[in-house]
């Protein structure tokens, strides 16, 4: 069985062997290209630093039935080594000036930060001081104090709750003074016009238009009060200058920082046969959102990147509206129209976007990994078939994209989501948009709903099947905690069709289920399932939905010794030390 080692301080014209490896992976993937039969890559302990993103395609595939393996050197013995593959730059050449510190970092640009492995949050301020009014290029106030702002091009506006659902990120052009005296903050553009344009809603007589004010504003040296957050100060190209706000005890020359500085570290496209596991994927950022388009936020992954809305009325008097298409916000590991990929083990940790996207392709399976402290979401699946994810904690996400899901699938067909667990989440858990097929068993979410509203710990829409022989099965999933006001905790949405909900236990949310949405369910059961509420609408189910043989129990203790057994099966096959277990999250 062939094997080539990688080593940090490996050299690349060495043989690739235990005694001499090679220095990056990139070259350990080209050597592989020259060897037969089953081929196993051994990373040695360390930090595998990444100057461009290792990109497989189909000639990096297994052939004749073997497989091209990545994992580290002792890969399931007691001495497995620990990895780490990295597109992070470790910043130095600190100056302590007024309790801070700063460093030339030259053209790097970056939105997050980690600190000794900590993530720095980014400085900012709750809203704009003063009064404040919208206009058709930005925003107006008689207060002085953003005319004080160091960079105000590098000032980003956070639009939290634009809907319910949703938060934008738009940036400033430029602050000035207008004749009368008056603040002018004029935003990025096409980012504000489209905005205006994206975020219009009618409700109970009440009409707006446009992202309205800031509830957040980030990203100034005006703004660092708070140790442990930082400033990126753009204004001098070439010279760009990062400024951290230490914590008590942090000294420059004994902390360890870290700015992500790669968008993707690994790109898989075409390829087959090929596993990853007991791998750490770390330090990597997204910079869209800092640009003139923003981020315009829709729901769950989705965001608006121009072009027509729609407008979609939801009651009388009531409209919102929608946009006809929406990007997916991007993974920092990608597998594209892949075959066969296994990802076993692995850690996804200190991304700025989502940590794992599947596209296309079949047969993908991504088991027993961890995902957290994440900027967007932890696993997304476009228009897979056959994909498997199970056994995966994902936790601590979203953290500068809150709506993003834990997993989320959508146009796929015949995929499986099994005994995850997902907890602490500022919106959904699981997510399964249109598709065919899908499994959505045995999983546990817990505390999901953290920040935005409207949505649930298992949330579908739109059609899920044609006949009961392809329908969505949702079964035997604990959903528990589902937090924000106005939530459902396992919540078939927007026109919901062929999909079982069957022997699901949900406990505190906001309402457990509803059954009356726009567009209407059609040909959805709920059938043995417990929860603490009757959801809405159940003592009229409407004509698309079957409501039958359900539980509710108020007290929490009774639930509990009614669903133990559902509960014993549900969540992670292999517990971490930090999940929680469905039977112990009754209290």
């Amino acid at each position: 069985m062939p094997e080539l080692f990688v080593a940090p301080d490996g050299d690349d014209s060495a043989p690739g062997t235990l005694e001499r490896p090679f220095a990056t992976l990139d070259r350990a993937r080209r050597a592989a290209r020259g060897l037969t039969g089953e081929i196993t890559v051994r990373l040695r302990a360390g930090t595998h630093l990444l100057t461009a993103p290792l990109e497989l395609t189909a000639a990096d595939s297994g052939r004749d039935g073997h497989r091209v393996v990545y994992e580290p050197h002792g890969y399931g013995t007691a001495g497995q080594e620990k990895v780490v593959i990295s597109g992070g730059r470790t910043v130095s050449g600190w100056r302590e000036r007024s309790g801070a510190w700063s460093a030339d970092v030259g053209d790097l640009d970056t939105r997050q930060l980690y600190v000794d492995g900590r993530r720095a949050e980014r400085a900012a301020i709750d809203g704009l001081p003063g009064e404040v009014s919208m206009t058709e290029t930005g925003y107006l106030t008689a207060d002085a104090t953003p005319l004080g702002w160091h960079s105000p091009a590098d000032v980003e506006f956070v639009h939290r709750g634009v809907y319910p659902w949703t938060e934008a990120r738009i940036g400033v052009a430029s602050v000035s003074r207008d004749g009368d005296g008056r603040t002018v903050i004029s935003m990025a553009q096409p980012a504000f016009g489209r905005a205006l344009d994206l975020y219009n809603s009618t409700w109970e007589g009440r009409t707006s238009r446009g992202p309205g004010l800031p509830t957040r504003v980030e990203n100034d040296a005006a703004f660092l009060t708070e140790p442990g957050t930082f400033v990126l100060d753009r204004s001098r190209p070439g010279h760009h200058v990062l400024i951290y706000l230490p914590r008590p005890g942090e000294r420059p020359d004994r902390t360890h920082v870290v700015a992500p500085a790669l968008e993707t570290l690994v790109r898989v496209l075409g390829a087959r046969d090929v596993t990853f596991r007991g791998l750490t994927f770390a330090d990597a950022t997204w910079l869209r959102p800092g640009g003139p388009d923003g981020f315009l936020h829709y729901h769950g992954s989705g965001f608006h990147v121009g072009g027509p809305v729609d407008t979609v009325a939801f009651g009388e008097g009531a409209s919102v509206t929608v946009p006809q298409e929406m990007v997916t916000i991007p993974a920092c590991v990608t597998f594209e129209e892949v075959s066969d990929v296994r990802v076993e083990g692995c850690h996804f940790t200190r991304l700025g976007a989502t940590a794992l996207g599947v596209s296309g392709g079949a047969g993908v399976t991504v088991r027993g990994c961890d995902f957290d402290t994440l900027a967007a979401g932890g696993v997304v699946v476009t228009g897979g078939q056959g994909v498997l994810l199970e056994d995966n904690l994902v936790r601590h996400i979203g953290l500068d994209y809150p709506g993003s899901p834990g997993i989320a699938l959508t146009g796929t067909e015949r995929c499986t989501v099994a005994h995850n667990h997902v907890a602490d989440v500022p919106h959904c858990g699981i997510v399964a948009g249109p598709g065919r097929g899908t499994r959505i068993v045995g999983n546990l979410t817990t505390g999901t709903m953290g920040a935005l509203a409207d949505g649930g710990g298992v949330y579908l829409a739109g059609p899920q099947g044609g006949s009961l022989d392809d329908a969505a099965v949702v079964r035997g999933n604990v959903i528990q905690d589902t937090r924000t006001p106005y939530n459902f905790g396992l919540y078939a949405d927007y026109g919901a069709s062929w999909v079982i909900i069957e022997e699901n236990v949900v406990a505190r949310a906001d309402s457990t289920a509803i059954l009356h949405v726009s567009p209407p369910l059609e040909n959805v059961v709920f059938r043995g399932n417990f929860w603490d509420a009757d959801p809405v609408g159940a003592d009229a189910p409407p004509a698309g939905v079957v409501y039958e043989d359900n539980t509710t129990i108020a007290g929490a203790s009774d639930l509990a010794a009614a669903t133990a057994e559902l509960r014993s099966r549900a969540g992670l096959l292999t517990p971490r030390p930090t999940a929680l277990r469905a039977e112990a999250a009754t209290v």
